[in-house]
């Protein structure tokens, strides 16, 4: 099996030029994608590319990854309903750097290898290319009635387009010119909504010098309910552990529609075909046990994270699911306490009353976790309690300062589904 009928397989090719199966199939081509640098971390939408530039490197090819810093400054109109803010040099050059260091966990950099990755940046070239001399050398081969035809400007005609955004997929098209030229760049991969600009480069590339280069697109990824992937009530899901919790990673991941399941698990693991078709199988014999989820949360998790970070996210959720958790909650830092707690009632009680003692009965009626102590009494007789998921029937049990988790925390639970968050003033 080909490269591309790979990526045909796990659904990852929209459209493709002509030529571009022979050309991967003929030599070791060297394919970029570029990079956005609207902020300091990529998200889960960007694992797409990423994995596409990682498939390329495995099959001997050589990626190239391309971060934005000169058209981060001019902001990508394609599928933007309007302009995006402008970002200064400063934030640019910020957000550049915490890209590059992501990227780099992903591709192999190493140089005595033949098909070793490059990370490059356009500010490198665009810094030397004067105004002027860009509309004169480069701006005269498209001509203006090619660039109204793209879909990302006639989509946003009737809203207003200035200028800067109207060039830049001159600007995008000058950099697959330009790595063409200097570095030997035949192939140029992205989202099916860069496919306009993609194709402006590899017209630039045959006006200018006579050239040819190769293109292909992947779709953009959707969910089966019409809803935006990688959105949460939260926001974004995140590659930088600071912003998406490896544990919330795991979580988004897992919780995944069955529909979604089966089809992420071609787009963002490795696993080979036989095995996710026996998973595929698996799912659809059992689909409560849910195969395809776990596979694709450890998967994916393992390849953004760590296998580590993985065996905790699964070691965290068990605490709330699980049984005999007791020791593992002891266990979690104050960050994957809290991960896990998210969206859990919270109740602030007093520091001083637990060093002290602080009855549970006392404790659960204060709270408001049982109406009243007669309630709670029931309750705990009826062995509904645990506190730090470890049941009592003990109606004198007092809560104290040896109770806390990470010295701020106390974990009550009340039935199977109940939890509530003792926090210390």
């Amino acid at each position: 099996m080909t490269l591309l009928e790979e990526l045909q397989w796990r659904g990852l090719v929209q459209d493709i030029m002509p030529g571009t199966d022979e050309l991967l199939n003929k030599e070791r081509v060297t394919g970029y994608i570029g990079f956005d640098p609207t902020s300091d971390s990529l998200h889960i939408g960007s694992l797409v590319p990423i994995i596409l530039l990682m498939h390329l490197q495995r099959a001997g090819h050589r990626p190239i990854a391309l971060v934005g810093g000169a058209t981060g400054m001019v902001g990508d109109p394609s599928g933007k309903s309007e302009e995006r803010n402008m970002l200064s040099e400063e934030q640019i050059a910020f957000n550049v750097a915490g890209i590059e260091q992501q990227l780099r966990r992903f591709l192999n950099f190493d140089n005595t290898k033949e098909n070793a990755a490059q990370l490059l940046n356009n500010i490198d070239w665009f810094r030397e290319v004067r105004f002027l001399d860009f509309i004169r050398d480069t701006g005269k081969h498209i001509t203006v009635n090619y660039m109204m035809a793209k879909d990302s400007v006639q989509r946003r005609l009737e809203t207003g387009m200035s200028f800067t955004e109207f060039t830049y997929q001159l600007v995008q098209g000058y950099d697959f010119y330009h790595l063409w030229k200097h570095h030997g760049v035949k192939l140029q991969m992205g989202g099916s909504d860069q496919w306009g600009n993609i194709v402006t480069g590899t017209e630039l590339i045959r006006r200018k010098d006579g050239g040819e280069a190769f293109a292909f697109t992947a779709p953009l990824v959707k969910k089966a309910d019409g809803g935006k992937f990688g959105k949460t009530e939260s926001g974004n899901v995140w590659l930088d552990p600071a912003r998406t919790s490896p544990y919330r990673f795991y979580q988004f991941w897992l919780n995944t529609s069955d529909e979604d399941a089966k089809r992420n698990i071609r787009i963002f693991t490795f696993l080979p075909q036989d095995a996710i078709l026996a998973l595929e199988q698996e799912q659809e014999s059992a689909p409560h046990l849910r195969a395809l989820q776990k596979a694709l949360a450890k998967e994916v998790t393992c390849l953004v994270h760590s296998e580590a970070e993985y065996e905790a996210a699964v070691q965290a959720s068990g605490i709330l699911f699980g049984e005999n958790t007791a020791e593992a909650l002891q266990q979690l830092s104050e960050n994957q306490l809290l991960d896990i707690m998210d969206g859990v009632p919270r109740h602030e009680v007093s520091l001083q009353a637990l060093e002290a003692g602080m009855p549970l009965v006392q404790a659960l009626c204060d709270t408001g976790i049982l109406p009243s102590k007669g309630e709670a009494r029931k309750m705990i007789t009826a062995n509904g309690i645990s506190v730090n998921k470890v049941k009592t029937a003990d109606l004198e049990r007092n809560l104290s300062a040896a109770d806390l988790l990470n010295g701020k925390y106390i974990l009550l639970q009340k039935g199977k589904k109940n939890y509530y968050l003792l926090t210390t003033a």
